[in-house]
């Protein structure tokens, strides 16, 4: 069959998949239809059995309230694969959600697929992403560095013969990259984003108060009162833990202060990360970064006042992306619907069919 014939054919039969395989969070978009679905990265094993019990949201709610012989994992550490498994039957469950919800009359479910990974990904971690995916149903899978996508999707001039900056505040990495002509000249991957900040809220609390709390509490608290400057009034929220001296369960309240100065230390590892990356820059693309800024996305970004911190600690402009959070996933979507592109800044450089 024609080549013109068989891409008309996937056309017709099928819709093809950007996925954002995050830490913490799993963000999926139809080529077609835009961003249909975002599920925890959680997957609930049967310990003994093996048997995967749940994906996504349901399992989420299963952590820290499963019987001993259930696990809730999240099979992604600081954005590598560390269970293939679980990531290969999370990624199908992934797939399916998304073809349930493709509004084609006919669906062969053998889409494209594009995943965005961290930039310092191991080759053995790129072909373990490449390779779930295509156990779990794909006919040809593309891994593509987070922060290519995420500055895809903010809307960055990626391929222009100029500097772009994008910082994105991930889960489990931070991914800063400075880009120009379609390729990244100056890449730095940290694993300090949102999962440390809200261990160090468990943290804080554990030492100021003496009380024991859960990282899915922390996370909560964190959005719903974190700051990363001071913006406008003083936020309270009510916690509920365990008191480690009598075991029982202790109500507290905690201020957006408490929870700003539990953040800090991150925060400012974060800054130097980017204040490492602008140093390494060539002066040109420097001058360009200078005068255009450095664009913030990830769901650290939507932390409140977190570009006025970055702004005062590097002594450049930053601005946080429109819808921060959507930003990697959209950047794959925009990639399966501009095949040249993707040829362009695929990392394995494989033929598209």
């Amino acid at each position: 069959m024609p080549k013109n014939l068989i891409d008309l054919f996937w056309k017709i039969f099928t819709d093809d998949i950007g996925i954002d395989l995050g830490t913490a969070n799993t963000k999926i978009a139809l080529r077609h239809e835009g961003i249909i679905a975002t599920e925890p990265t959680v997957v609930a094993i049967n310990k003994k059995t093996k048997q995967i019990l749940s994906v996504g949201t349901e399992a989420k709610k299963m952590i820290g309230r499963t019987p001993a012989n259930i696990v809730a994992i999240r099979p992604l550490k600081d954005g590598v694969i560390s269970d293939f498994d679980a990531t290969r039957d999370m990624i199908q469950h992934f797939i399916e959600l998304a073809y349930s919800r493709s509004t084609k009359a006919i669906k062969i479910p053998r889409p494209r697929v594009v995943i965005g990974i961290p930039s310092t990904a191991t080759e053995v971690g790129k072909k373990a992403v490449k390779d779930a995916a295509r156990s779990a149903g794909a006919r040809q899978a593309f891994v593509i560095e987070e922060p290519m996508a995420a500055a895809i999707g903010a809307g960055l001039p990626i391929t222009e013969p100029q500097g772009s900056m994008i910082v994105d505040i991930g889960g489990g990495t931070t991914d800063i990259a400075i880009i120009s002509l379609g390729g990244i000249v100056v890449d730095k991957t940290i694993q300090i984003a949102g999962d440390e900040m809200d261990q160090e809220v468990v943290n804080y609390v554990r030492h100021k108060y003496n009380i024991i709390i859960g990282e899915r509490i922390a996370e909560e608290i964190k959005i719903k009162i974190g700051s990363a400057y001071q913006v406008g009034e003083n936020k309270t929220a009510e916690v509920r833990g365990r008191d480690l001296v009598d075991g029982m369960p202790k109500v507290l309240t905690l201020t957006s202060l408490e929870v700003r100065e539990a953040i800090s230390v991150q925060l400012k590892a974060i800054a130097e990360a980017i204040s490492i990356a602008l140093e390494e820059a060539p002066p040109e693309l420097l001058s360009d970064i200078g005068e255009r800024g450095i664009v913030l996305a990830g769901g650290g970004a939507m932390i409140p006042g977190i570009a006025k911190y970055f702004e005062e600690k590097v002594k450049i402009k930053c601005i946080v992306a429109d819808d921060p959070i959507t930003c990697v996933v959209k950047g794959t979507q925009l990639l399966l619907e501009d095949i040249d592109l993707l040829s362009k800044v695929q990392v394995d450089k494989d033929e598209l069919i």
